[in-house]
This record gives C-alpha cells, sequence and structure tokens, in this order.
C-alpha cells in the first residue's frame, strides 16, 4: 500500500506542474510548447532516474517509484501529445505538426539517454 501512495503523490505532483507548464506556455507559441518541454524534461528526468535507481542503487526502491512512476508518469503525457498533434493535423498546420512529432520522439529518446549517461557520470560523485 505505501508503494501505491509513493505513485499517487508523485503522479499528483507531476500532474499539477504539468498543467502549470502547459497552461502558461502553449498559448503563447504555434507549438504545444509547454507539452513539448514537459515531455523531454521528464524524460531526462526519467532516464536520471532510473540510471542512478534501479542501475546504480543510488536511489531506494521508494525514491524511483515515486520520481519514475509518480512524478514522471503524471509530469509527462502521451495523450495530450497525440491530441495537439492531431489538433495540428486537423487545422493543416503540417509544418508544425512534423517538427513537433518527430522533434518530441528524437529528443524525447535523446533525453532519456542524456540522462542515462549522467547518471553514469554522477555515480563517481556520489
Amino acid at each position: 500500500m505505501k508503494q501505491v501512495f509513493l505513485v499517487f503523490l508523485g503522479g499528483g505532483a507531476g500532474s499539477v506542474l504539468r498543467y502549470l507548464v502547459s497552461s502558461n506556455l502553449n498559448p503563447a507559441y504555434n507549438l504545444p510548447m509547454g507539452t513539448f518541454l514537459v515531455n523531454i524534461t521528464g524524460s531526462l528526468i526519467i532516464g536520471l532516474v532510473l540510471g542512478l535507481g534501479l542501475k546504480q542503487e543510488l536511489l531506494s526502491p521508494n525514491t524511483s517509484l515515486f520520481l519514475a512512476t509518480g512524478f514522471c508518469g503524471g509530469f509527462t503525457t502521451f495523450s495530450a501529445f497525440s491530441y495537439e498533434n492531431q489538433q495540428l493535423l486537423k487545422t493543416g498546420d503540417f509544418l508544425h505538426f512534423g517538427i513537433y512529432a518527430a522533434g518530441s520522439i528524437v529528443l524525447g529518446i535523446a533525453a532519456v539517454l542524456l540522462g542515462l549517461y549522467l547518471a553514469r557520470l554522477l555515480e563517481g560523485f556520489l
């Protein structure tokens, strides 16, 4: 039951932060920049957390669960990403659709890899 509560708390915190970032940044750009930033940042965070927690055992399993499954799960959002891409297609904005979709996927994966790499670098300092 403790693990469920940790995921609940982390997910709530991540969801609130995602809402704040997206609601402030999305209206200011032609692209859904808030969601984009949240998804790339969340990818970096999960790479760091998994690298430090699971592989290097520098974070407890409960901390990793809170941060990776809870916070990152609530913070990042594939459903909003999918909806926003559908909206760009619906309005015929194919350029921004291509930039947003490809950029999110490529940079998201790159951010996870960067997070794992940084976790390895931090291992020597911790």
